[in-house]
């Protein structure tokens, strides 16, 4: 073979090898990115998962809690129509007391204390107050005031004039109070 022959056939073997060495690396390097584009999407896809699954589990606990409520407030109407009948019941009370016919008075008694005993089984609770606590505004609601009968009843309760109640832990009617200046 000539020389020339032989130079060319390297220069040859330079051209492939430097033209097949960046295809080997751009094939690799396309491989790389393609296989970390994969790794990012399904990176991507996990988070847009467990962000849903957690969403929807917050969903689960509200809606039991709401259930809950709903289940605890869903005779609240039932139960505050009746309250009238219960302050009816209890002047009756005072009032059959003051006569002389004491099985009247047992009668009405059974009756009255079947009453509160059933809506007591429903969640029904008197709210506790009574002549001479303090008064507070979110605890009670003043029909009037008056002028205090004693320097120790200023700014407390004087006189209950309706009871408060409340199911289980809300408030649906504030005791009336009359106030003492």
């Amino acid at each position: 073979m000539s020389k020339k022959n032989k130079n060319t056939e390297d220069v040859k073997d330079q051209v492939e090898e430097v033209l097949d060495t960046p295809q080997e690396e751009n094939l690799k390097e396309e491989e790389l990115d393609i296989e970390t584009q994969l790794k990012e999407e399904l990176d991507k896809e996990k988070d847009k998962f467990l962000r849903l699954f957690a969403e929807f589990e917050n969903y689960k606990k509200r809606t039991s809690k709401e259930r809950v409520e709903l289940f605890k407030t869903a005779s609240q109407d039932v139960i505050q129509s009746m309250l009238p009948v219960l302050d009816d019941f209890d002047r009756a009370l005072k009032e059959i007391e003051k006569s002389k016919d004491k099985e009247l008075s047992k009668g009405v008694e059974l009756i009255h204390n079947k009453l509160k005993e059933a809506l007591k089984s429903k969640g029904l609770e008197q709210v506790g107050v009574k002549a001479g606590d303090v008064f507070n505004a979110d605890d009670h609601e003043a029909i009037t005031q008056i002028p205090a009968p004693s320097d120790d009843l200023k700014g407390k309760i004087v006189d209950v004039i309706e009871k408060g109640y409340k199911l289980g832990d809300k408030v649906i009617r504030f005791p009336k109070v009359v106030t003492g200046q």
